[in-house]
Order: structure tokens, then sequence, then C-alpha cells
């Protein structure tokens, strides 16, 4: 291990924001991972934990030690005929880990492909993707408490999923450091979720009647990479806002003035898409300094020129929720952690 200081954390966040840590370290064990951390203890240190750096914005220099997540593994146990554990170390790559389970023909995981980040941070927000969340087929994640260095295990109960959402983002918010994260997945009764409108679009382009596991990845990967930009080529983070989730007379009011807007329906409630409440506000593709909203998804903000700053993004950001606000009286909250 080596300690670095004044360290420019711009290849370690998909944004591309070129903020510095006072400290940074890498970790491949946690043996090394408790190493460092007893000596951030010396200091009182604050600390931020880097995996694949997709879900974060930096919107200043950070005073403390950043802890860059390299832990890499993956293990296989046999459940029974039809069902494996597959248990992967926290620094492997999201979208990489989840090729090595179509490799092996494990179904579950296919909906999630080309999602970026690393293994590690999935379960924080649950991430998901065309009808399919990490709590479908998570079984535990192994943690270490920051408080005592102890080892615990978190199963899917303890872990209270909700829309991109979990207790890691809650009351357990910088208490713990997720190490390893076990999935069951399928190995031959497969069940292929086609029901979001754009896989059942993608694979007719395709011609795929009967679709394996791998044509539902290879529909997905199609259509992250024809509205959403390349990390890459541009920095992003994805989508930054959640789709709010309203109560049903509110939704129904909307209706009456706005016709066209979308809803999900569940129970007493109603899923907007954020995407489309920005487009309608004038914001897709609209830039303003160094930042902008996608042209081809207003739910994406990309670092347009590749000098911007976190608290331009930000303040874009910031300017968004005060338009769709202000048009529809709802408030969009950041998906991306602000730090």
């Amino acid at each position: 291990m080596q300690m670095q200081e004044n360290f420019s954390l711009k290849a370690h966040n998909t944004f591309g924001v070129d903020a510095k840590a006072r400290y940074f370290i890498e970790v491949h064990s946690t043996e090394e991972l408790i190493e460092a951390l007893n000596y951030s203890k010396t200091d009182t240190l604050p600390l931020l934990f880097l995996g694949g750096g997709s879900n974060i914005l930096l919107t200043k220099d950070f005073e403390g030690l950043a802890i860059k997540l390299n832990l890499k593994g993956i293990h296989e146990d046999l459940i029974n005929d039809n069902e494996v554990l597959v248990t992967a170390k926290a620094g492997e790559n999201w979208h990489e880990f989840v090729a090595f389970c179509l490799e092996k023909n494990y179904g579950g995981l296919e909906n999630l492909s080309l999602i970026p980040g690393n293994v590690g941070t999935s379960p924080m927000q649950n991430i998901g993707a065309y009808g399919t969340e990490i709590k479908d087929t998570f079984v535990s994640c192994t943690v270490l408490n920051l408080e005592n260095l102890q080892l615990e295990t978190f199963n899917l109960e303890q872990c209270r999923f909700g829309y991109r959402d979990s207790i890691f983002k809650k009351e357990g918010k910088g208490k713990y450091v997720i190490l390893d994260v076990a999935f069951k997945l399928t190995r031959k009764d497969h069940h292929i979720k086609t029901e979001y409108g754009a896989i059942q679009s993608e694979l007719e382009h395709l011609e795929i009647e009967k679709p394996t596991i791998q044509d539902i990845s290879r529909a997905v990967i199609n259509i992250r990479q024809s509205k959403l930009p390349d990390p890459k080529e541009i920095g992003n983070a994805g989508s930054f806002f959640k789709n709010p989730t309203i109560p049903l007379p509110q939704f129904e009011e909307l209706k009456e003035k706005f016709p066209q807007i979308p809803g999900y329906t569940s129970g007493d409630f109603v899923k907007v898409p954020a995407g489309w409440l920005i487009e309608q506000c004038g914001w897709k593709g609209k830039q303003i300094g160094n930042v902008a909203s996608h042209k081809l998804q207003a739910l994406v903000i990309i670092n347009a020129t590749g000098n911007a700053t976190g608290k331009e993004i930000f303040d874009f950001s910031a300017m968004i929720i005060d338009s769709v606000n202000e048009k529809f009286g709802i408030e969009l909250e950041r998906e991306v952690n602000i730090i």
C-alpha cells in the first residue's frame, strides 16, 4: 500500500471532475483496508470510499482519506440442480461481473447489463433497470463495521431495499463498507423478463422470438448504448435523478392539466418518469457553461466540455429541480451521491 497526498480524483469519478483528495490509498484486501482505517483514526480523517466512481459528484476537494476499494474475486457455490450462489468482491466491475454470469449461463442479472460502477456499490442504491432490481436476486453482503472494524453479514431483509434505496443510504450511511455481495442465480430454468417495452421493441428489431438471457443482455446493451453517453467519452453519472413517486390524486390532477404525462401506478402511488418532466421544462440538450443535459436523455447531466467543476454540475441540477417543481409541483431527488 502506498499513501499519496493531494491526489487528483479525476480518473476515479465518471463525471471527470478534477477534485483532489488530501490523502489517497488503494486497498486490495480486507487486511489492507483495516490498516488504512487504523491510519485514518490516528488523525481522525474523514473517509471517502471509491468504487467505480459512477454515482458520486465531487463538488469540492476532499479534506480526508479517499480509499479506492480494489478487492477482486468471484466465487461460485452450487445450491441445487437449478440454482447457484455467486459471490463477487466489491472491486469487481459490475458489467464484467454480469458478463461472467452470462458466460456461465447464470440467469437473473441480464437486465442489469452495462450499468456503470462496481459490485460493492450495487446494494447501496438497489440498482435497477428494465424491470429488474438487485433485490430480486440478492442473498447477502459482507460488510466491515467502521466503528469496531468487525465483519458483519446483512441479509435481504436487513438491507431494507427500496426504490434506489437501502439501509446503507439511510441509518447505515457512513457506518459500513461493503466487501462482497452474494446473488442467487438460475442455472437453467431462467425467468426471462421482457415486459419492459423497449426490450420487446429491440428483440423485434433483432428478429428474436424466443430470447435467451444472453439475448436480453444484448438488447439491454443496445438500448443503453443508443441513448446513454459512455462515461469514457463524456463525463456523466448515468441517471442523475430518481423517478419521483407521487400520490394518485396528485397525478390525476396533473393528468388534467398535462394529458400526455406518463405514469406507472402502484397501489395509491404513481411513478412519473423524471426524464419526461425535465424534457417538458426545456432542458433536454440544453447547455449552460460547461454543463448540459444530454441531447438523447434529459435525465443524464453531462460534463459537456470536460472542464466542469462539481459545483457547476450541482448548480445545473438545482436549476432543473427548481424548474420541474415550478411547472409540475414535483420536487426531484438526486440519485447521485453529493460529496
